[in-house]
């Protein structure tokens, strides 16, 4: 497979239909529609260059949406990533946070954060292997630190952090 491309504001449309399709496989067609809508347009019209997509001549087969802090000039942050069924347990996902630590490191950012919810035991487990550490929440639930409300009213998250070498 060919080397993760900066994402373009054109490929809003087929990241949206990939995570719809993509999800489909635990969450029902409702719930993944609503996955989705963490992803608006926004994302790609403002933070392109900071994206990443991986793609064959099958179409897109696996996406990283993450942003350089605007407000800070360490930080940077993954939003959102997917990766086709088909492809997971191969390293795609280890591709795209590789490359997007080291843009962000030429870039001069040394750190990177993440956040996902408490029972999705697999990202937890995958930021740990990418040395992520879990950021210390204002409880403790099942051995995991959470932040309560973090997304809103009864919305608890996990926050993950990293640092960045050169």
């Amino acid at each position: 497979m060919p080397e993760p491309r900066r994402a373009h504001v054109s490929d809003h449309g087929t990241i949206v239909e990939c995570v719809q399709e993509w999800w489909g496989d635990s969450r029902n067609p409702a719930q993944a529609r609503e996955l989705s809508l963490l992803l608006p347009k926004l994302f790609l019209q403002f933070f392109s260059s900071t994206s990443l997509v991986l793609e064959d001549e099958a179409g897109i087969r696996a996406f990283l949406v993450g942003f350089h802090a605007p407000d800070n000039a360490t930080e940077a942050y993954i939003h959102f990533v997917g990766v086709d069924p088909h492809l997971r347990g191969q390293g795609t996902a280890r591709r795209l946070y590789t490359t997007f630590f080291q843009r962000a490191a030429e870039a001069g950012r040394t750190e990177v954060r993440a956040v996902t919810s408490p029972g999705n035991t697999g990202s937890i487990a995958f930021h740990q292997a990418m040395g992520f550490t879990l950021e210390t929440g204002d409880r403790v639930a099942d051995g995991l630190p959470l932040h309560s409300d973090y997304d809103g009213p009864g919305q608890d998250r996990v926050c993950f952090h990293r640092k960045l070498t050169r």
